[in-house]
């Protein structure tokens, strides 16, 4: 007789363990950034030195904007440049002295007529009195010549350390340091100096560069702030030395967009000067009342 096979029990699966909860991760240990490293005096001197050498690249026609053709034109030029542009000067400046060339027709004339002469200037009252007040000091007091002393400069009326330099470094070749708002927003802006006050920021500057490089430092640095580092919207993607420049992305940094900033003959436009000197690769800019085209 056959054995019945034994009945197995179908075999219950087995419930799986309840999931438990993971962990959340730790999140990973980020090393705190180090703060940067402050650039040496040494290395700012190199930098400094630097920007100079390629802006020299960027402008080897880099001069004086205001039209003169002795130091006494150079002198009164500097003097109507407060508060307006070079521009305006050149084209006010020709019917000036075709009518007062010397210091002794300038001292000797009626004021109302310098005024009306000068008025595209502005502040045509203040500068009048200013412009033949240096007259008959330059007629007094020094042979009717413009001295090449600073501080015989400075005597005169409405003659500040920024004209002197003006003078000094264009009409005599005595090397200077010209501040003026282009210059003075630059080198804050590179880092060159923190100083506010004209005079220290000259002082800071003249320890930077060598004596010899005063004059055409000041004519780069001044070319960069009028046509390519502007003062409310910089051309930074425009510009050659943003490699060198901390404050870079101040300004427009599209290259296309920057290009739209450029001016003067960066931006393919007039100059400043009705005569620029050879070698200047701008159009003239047009005389008083003249279209430019």
């Amino acid at each position: 007789m056959k054995a019945k096979p034994a009945k197995v029990a179908p075999a219950k699966a087995a419930k799986p363990a309840p999931a438990k909860p993971a962990k959340p991760a730790k999140p990973a240990k980020l090393a705190p950034a180090k703060p940067a490293k402050p650039e040496s005096r040494l290395a700012m001197v190199r930098r400094a030195r630097k920007i100079n050498r390629e802006l020299a690249e960027v402008f080897p026609y880099a001069h004086p904007e205001l039209d003169f053709r002795n130091p006494f034109e150079l002198l009164v030029a500097t003097v109507l440049s407060a508060q307006t542009t070079d521009l305006r000067v050149n084209q006010t400046t020709p019917a000036l002295f075709a009518k007062y060339p010397t210091p002794e027709d300038l001292a000797a004339a009626v004021p109302e007529e310098v005024e009306e002469l000068i008025r595209p200037t502005g502040f045509f009252r203040a500068k009048t009195k200013s412009i033949m007040g240096l007259a008959a000091a330059l007629r007094d007091d020094f042979g009717g010549e413009v001295p090449g002393r600073l501080e015989d400069l400075v005597k005169l009326p409405g003659v500040g350390r920024k004209t002197a330099f003006v003078v000094l470094g264009n009409a005599y070749g005595v090397p200077g340091i010209t501040v003026d708002t282009h210059f003075m927003r630059l080198v804050r802006r590179w880092k060159w100096t923190e100083q506010e006050d004209p005079v220290k920021i000259e002082a800071e500057i003249a320890e930077i560069f060598p004596k010899s490089e005063w004059t055409m430092l000041s004519h780069r640095v001044i070319f960069h702030g009028r046509r390519i580092c502007h003062a409310r919207k910089p051309a930074c993607g425009a510009c050659p030395i943003t490699h060198l420049c901390p404050s870079y992305g101040e300004g427009e940094t599209d290259p296309e967009k920057a290009k739209k900033l450029l001016k003067y003959e960066m931006g393919g436009f007039p100059g400043q000067r009705l005569n620029p000197p050879p070698g200047y690769p701008g159009r003239p800019a047009p005389p008083l009342g003249a279209s430019d085209g």
